[in-house]
């Protein structure tokens, strides 16, 4: 009897240990990527659940103007955690990242400053996380933050081959008359109706271009938000114009993942 119960024990502790052993490898794996554009060396950072097998969709991820720290390495480990192949891209250059906004206005003035550059960084990027052998090829959307919204835009005026874009708290930009049209992406802005740097009253005019471009867009506007409204973190800069807002973090992210179904679904 003694022997049987002495069995019993070893196979509860045999499952349990196949158990904990199963639920161990269920990790987020994360690493850095080295790559190249026009002269520049970039480093960003991949992140996808080692658990999920097949191929599924991929989505990319630009920074703020800040550079590509820790609040988009987690974002990208969030999006793993929901099944995606996330990709953080880097548009300034490895290791270049700063919490001083006029270095991060110098930062990002660099790649702005010519819209061919611009858009060529962020498909740098799109080609990094395409070339993924986990990652959907048929089935990527780009978000972005700050600087990063207003990158995506740009990334989808160059008609690059992706499902969608999600902006947070960027510029609105408007389709340029160079555009290659049609846009394939669907785009979902997500503003913050206090947002000092582009204030409701600019809005109807962007309206106006955005239907005229023919694309599919919507817009979720939140109220008593201001820039950087996703961003625990946004309150630290010292800058009045930014500010984190909780609500509008979860709503935005729940409006995301809503988007991301859609397009992701066909």
């Amino acid at each position: 009897m003694e022997d049987l119960m002495n069995y019993k024990r070893l196979i509860i502790i045999m499952a349990l240990l196949t158990f904990w052993g199963t639920v161990a490898q269920a990790a987020i794996v994360t690493k850095t990527i080295s790559y190249r554009q026009g002269g520049v060396d970039l480093q960003g950072y991949l992140a996808f659940d080692n658990l999920l097998k097949g191929k599924r969709p991929g989505v990319l991820i630009v920074h703020e103007w800040w550079g590509l720290n820790d609040y988009v390495r987690q974002r990208a480990q969030e999006l793993a955690s929901l099944g995606y192949v996330a990709f953080a891209l880097d548009m300034y250059g490895k290791n270049k990242v700063t919490v001083h906004p006029k270095q991060a206005q110098e930062f990002m003035k660099q790649v702005t400053k010519n819209i061919e550059v611009w858009r060529q960084r962020a498909l740098a990027g799109l080609n990094v996380l395409k070339q993924q052998p986990n990652t959907d090829s048929n089935r990527i959307a780009a978000i972005g933050y700050c600087f990063g919204g207003s990158t995506v835009q740009q990334l989808a005026y160059s008609g690059a081959d992706i499902k969608g874009i999600v902006s947070f708290h960027g510029s609105l930009i408007r389709p340029p008359a160079s555009a290659v049209m049609p846009i394939k992406a669907k785009f979902l802005i997500c503003h913050g109706a206090a947002d000092p740097f582009t204030k409701l009253e600019m809005i109807p005019e962007y309206i106006v271009a955005m239907n005229a471009s023919g694309i599919d867009w919507q817009m979720d506007i939140y109220g008593h938000a201001k820039h950087g409204f996703t961003n625990p973190g946004a309150d630290k800069y010292g800058m009045p114009q930014l500010g984190y807002n909780h609500l509008a973090d979860l709503r935005s992210w729940q409006a995301m993942k809503q988007f991301f179904n859609e397009i992701f679904s066909k």
